[in-house]
């Protein structure tokens, strides 16, 4: 006769609000760093930004600036923004738009500047009062490869996997199916329950993480810590997550990873 294994579900060990501040003259909402949950316990996740803005704000700003040491996603939740990197031959700047649903995997390795005129394509074609809204992550890179070569890929909506799990929809950015890979094994999920609900995911116990609420509210671990935006629900140990008395239109971002425990040196916008 075969036992039974239980299968522990995470807590909310951490519910906190993100902080709001200006960057650029834009409102952006920052989730990570955290004032309660230093980087030994996001690691290998250093920072999550939120944005929502016109991207006329950004005409005739400069909004050009370096990177490096770490794995920066950047991922359209609302409208769509052109942008540029120098990650083209010789370091040239290589353009790309972002539309809903898309995102922007930029390794800055050794060193690249990116947001070059960001949304100037959409001011330039008279849609500079589109809201636009997004979700920045920095994933710290291991020193192995600190000083790889610059590159960028942007990985449209279809080609990101989605799968029902309970009540929600799940749009793998990084895990299962999805053609980014890290520095090292993480998932990042956006997570919608469109009718409310619950659904439960699985999440390797090696992994650390939290989640990142966008709409609704929900109660999220096996505690049910009741959560809701703009707010950060740190997790702790676990094979699995589970989101109960979700509200109808609930989204979130789940991140998890396995840690480098690798204190990094933050030096403003580099991480080495």
């Amino acid at each position: 006769m075969s036992q039974r294994v239980e299968t522990k579900s995470r807590e909310a060990v951490l519910v906190e609000d993100a902080t709001l501040f200006r960057m650029m003259g834009v409102p952006v909402l920052e989730a990570v760093p955290s004032r309660g949950a230093p980087y030994e316990l996001t690691d290998p996740f250093i920072l999550v930004h939120e944005g929502r803005f016109r991207l006329s704000e950004m005409a005739g700003k400069d909004t050009r600036h370096p990177h490096r040491g770490f794995d920066n996603i950047w991922y359209v939740l609302q409208g769509s923004a052109s942008t540029g990197h120098t990650t083209g031959p010789g370091g040239s700047v290589e353009r790309a738009r972002l539309s809903e649903g898309s995102l922007l995997w930029l390794r800055t390795g050794r060193g690249a500047w990116h947001a070059e005129s960001i949304g100037a394509d959409e001011v330039a074609e008279g849609r500079g009062d589109t809201e636009f809204r997004s979700v920045l992550f920095w994933v710290n890179l291991g020193r192995k490869d600190k000083q790889a070569e610059p590159t960028a890929f942007v990985l449209d909506r279809d080609q990101i996997p989605t799968r029902k799990e309970g009540d929600a929809t799940i749009k793998v950015l990084v895990g299962d199916g999805s053609p980014i890979e890290l520095g090292t094994p993480a998932l990042i999920l956006d997570v919608l329950l469109p009718d409310g609900g619950q659904m439960t995911t699985r999440v390797p116990p090696e992994f650390q993480g939290f989640v990142y609420m966008l709409d609704g509210d929900a109660a999220i671990g096996a505690n049910r810590a009741k959560a809701g935006p703009p707010q950060l629900v740190l997790l702790g140990p676990g094979e699995e997550l589970a989101v109960t008395d979700a509200a109808p239109g609930t989204r979130f971002m789940l991140m998890a990873g396995k840690p480098y425990g690798e204190p990094p040196v933050f030096n403003g916008l580099f991480v080495d």
